[in-house]
């Protein structure tokens, strides 16, 4: 059989029963278009969470108070270990370093105007702006002299400027109360990005002195110290020099009792890109379940067209087709199906993917190599679950294909 007549008589074949043929490829089309969609999902989750903890600061490492010995928590975060005596040591002994800085964090109240929200507050040297990558886009961040007197300003995170004036760039010279003590608006940090809680849209920076003095009532120790390490090469010899000094100032002489810990950025980035990765796969290997049962679908069709075909095979086979032209016959209206399926589920996936990027409802990255694959295990599919079909409608004797009612 010629190749022009097989793509004759595949035309025809699916045209003739169009409704069948659309059903048989539905399959198909949300089996490629959910796995094309779900990557992109999962793949725009691992770039969110890569980008939302590196905004947070350069080659950052953090040391919180409290341990994990063994599987229990002894108060990680919560303890008061840390002291501002020991970020001072770490600024003056620590090599390849671009800032230290201290830092306390509570929750507080904030209102103004009639609005209010409740958001954490960073007491932090001016360095922090340094470490942590803030950056201010109406005002000043506070200098250090603003630091030492304990002024009584602060600097609002966009969502935060946003929910008490209105606008994410508005406040600067407007009071804002913190607690029940009051603060002049000095700044408004730049968007990050991010959402909920944690965001660092949503939190607020004040001098560190005066949060001791005004707002925690004088309490020496701290939240956290971070660290910048001047490039990516030096954050495992700086947290190597932190843990040391660490373990020398608390006069801890066993690392495994030690009552600080400390958490390294591109660890925590490779921890949540790898959870992300597995998500990725999980969601594409659930969409990959519909390709399944396209395949099965192409398979169950073609069975049925083969049965009610019959003695149109036979007739075939008595005037002279062979076997391999029956087989290939019924094997390139499988893979036809599949290709015209394959095609529809890729427009489909895309198209859902830049709809969902287009009205933020999630952050989408598209991948080529998840349309190829998808697009490719469509194929592998319609030939393997066209293949029987089509052997089943070759090996038709002509003799029983005729008699057949």
């Amino acid at each position: 059989m010629h190749l022009r007549d097989l793509a004759s008589e595949t035309s025809f074949s699916l045209l003739m029963n169009k409704a069948r043929s659309a059903l048989t490829m539905l399959g198909i089309i949300i089996g490629i278009g959910s796995v094309i969609t779900l990557v992109a999902v999962g793949q725009g989750a691992t770039v969110t969470v890569t980008k939302n903890i590196t905004a947070l600061g350069s080659n950052l490492i953090v040391i919180v108070p409290g341990s994990t010995r063994g599987v229990v928590n002894q108060g990680i975060g919560s303890a008061q270990t840390l002291k501002l005596s020991d970020a001072t040591t770490l600024q003056n002994q620590l090599q390849s370093t671009s800032g230290v800085s201290p830092e306390v964090s509570r929750r507080f109240q904030l209102s103004a105007g009639g609005n209010n929200t409740n958001t954490t507050v960073y007491g932090a040297n001016p360095v922090y702006a340094t470490v942590h990558n803030v950056s201010v886009t109406n005002g000043t961040f506070y200098d250090q002299q603003q630091n030492t007197t304990a002024q009584r300003v602060i600097v609002l995170g966009p969502t935060v400027a946003q929910t008490l004036f209105g606008d994410a760039t508005s406040g600067v010279g407007q009071s804002v109360k913190v607690g029940n003590v009051l603060f002049t608006v000095i700044g408004i940090a730049d968007i990050k990005g991010g959402s909920g809680i944690t965001s660092p849209d949503n939190n607020v920076y004040v001098p560190l002195t005066t949060t001791q003095r005004y707002l925690i009532g004088g309490a020496a120790s701290i939240s956290s110290i971070s660290i910048s390490a001047s490039t990516a090469n030096d954050i495992n010899s700086v947290e190597s020099q932190a843990n040391q000094i660490m373990l020398g100032l608390h006069n801890i002489s066993n690392p495994s009792q030690s009552d600080f810990q400390i958490v390294n950025q591109s660890d925590i980035v490779s921890s949540l890109s790898s959870s992300s990765k597995t998500l990725t796969i999980l969601l594409g290997s659930i969409a990959g379940i519909s390709l399944l049962v396209g395949g099965i679908g192409i398979m169950n069709m073609m069975l049925t067209t083969v049965t009610e075909r019959t003695r149109e095979i036979g007739l075939r086979k008595a005037v002279g087709a062979k076997r391999r032209d029956i087989g290939r016959q019924f094997l390139t209206e499988a893979v036809a199906l599949t290709l015209i399926g394959g095609i529809c589920g890729i427009t489909l996936g895309l198209l859902t993917a830049v709809l969902l990027s287009h009205f933020n409802a999630v952050v989408v990255q598209l991948t080529w190599w998840s349309v190829i694959l998808a697009f490719g295990v469509s194929m592998v599919i319609g030939v393997v679950f066209g293949y029987y079909p089509a052997m089943s409608a070759a090996k038709l004797r002509p003799i029983d294909a005729l008699k057949y009612e």
